[in-house]
């Protein structure tokens, strides 16, 4: 109901909308207009009201709330439960209870901010407010061996969601950050559940930095870390960014699990900075060094060495400036 008169409401914000108006639309009763107007109030939507004219929309809070999310999203299965936090120790921590407890795929799990942020090899996850922290729930029919291509799909999603809503492009360097200028812009974690080859579930984590000064920034990133409203000076709209991002995971998911990953690698390769690049791939104590010339069907990059193609499945890459 919140979401529906929240609808009503943004696609009348030059009027005001009558209790009466809008109780016919949704064939409810006024007195359920004015407990969901309520609710919306106390999430933070400012909404002014008079007793012969009705209800306007004057502001809205820069939040991830679930109405806020569901407001015009066009999927049809991620994204349908919500779970939201103000804080939380981390999205992915919240995301596998819940899939312990038999979540359904699509599940959502979104926070203003994380105590505990976590990034690939361990590292620590700097999730000020005015970021975009999610996680994702699927139970994916692949193989374990496939897994890593969702890591390479999220980016992709993610990149095309930064196109279409903020107007940038970032680029994408193998085998989960997404750049801008050759500074960090967001990150992609994935842990997958799984026992031989049959996989119980996978996360999907993204901390995306959008609404985020450059002074919030903790001195050990803000050389090599950046956001939205740094580069364009402006804030962005946070909850029309998630809605694209889920909208473009779910395009390219369903046909990628029924028919193949060839779209997502193609696009994954539009949007990569890696490839043909000179570069060092860390990983256990060992360096690759070489000229990244592709990815194969698996998502593993391709390092054209002096001994020859040598192929990682994962590892930290540095290219050479």
């Amino acid at each position: 109901m919140k979401t529906k008169i929240l609808h009503l409401l943004k696609q009348n914000r030059d009027r005001y909308l009558s209790g009466a108006e809008m109780s016919r639309s949704l064939h409810v009763s006024r007195t359920a207009v004015w407990k969901a107007v309520e609710s919306l109030r106390e999430s933070g939507y400012v909404i002014f009201s008079s007793p012969r004219r009705g209800y306007r929309l004057e502001a809205v809070p820069d939040l991830l709330a679930p109405v806020e999310i569901r407001d015009g999203l066009q999927t049809s299965i991620l994204g349908k439960t919500i779970h939201y936090y103000r804080q939380t120790e981390s999205t992915n921590k919240k995301a596998r209870e819940l899939a312990e407890e038999g979540a359904a795929e699509g599940t959502l799990v979104v926070a203003e901010e994380q105590a505990a942020g976590r990034g690939r090899l361990g590292r620590s996850w700097c999730s000020p407010p005015g970021g975009i922290w999610l996680s994702l729930l699927l139970r994916p029919a692949l193989s374990s061996s496939q897994m890593s291509l969702l890591t390479l799909l999220a980016a992709v999603a993610a990149a095309e969601a930064t196109a279409g809503v903020c107007g940038l492009t970032p680029g994408i360097k193998w085998p989960n950050d997404l750049l801008y200028d050759g500074r960090k812009l967001a990150g992609i974690l994935t842990e997958v559940s799984a026992e031989a080859d049959c996989v119980h579930y996978l996360i999907v984590g993204i901390g995306f930095n959008a609404n985020i000064a450059a002074e919030q920034f903790i001195p050990e990133i803000s050389r090599t870390a950046t956001s939205v409203l740094a580069i364009t000076g402006a804030a962005m709209d946070r909850a029309a960014w998630l809605r694209a991002f889920l909208e473009y995971f779910e395009a390219y998911y369903y046909p990628a699990v029924q028919s193949g990953f060839a779209a997502v690698l193609a696009r994954w390769r539009h949007y990569a900075v890696t490839l043909g690049q000179e570069v060092t791939v860390s990983f256990a104590g060992q360096a690759i060094r070489g000229r990244a010339v592709d990815i194969d069907a698996q998502g593993a990059l391709l390092v054209e060495t002096k001994n020859g193609i040598e192929r990682c499945l994962a590892g930290d890459v540095t290219l050479k400036k």
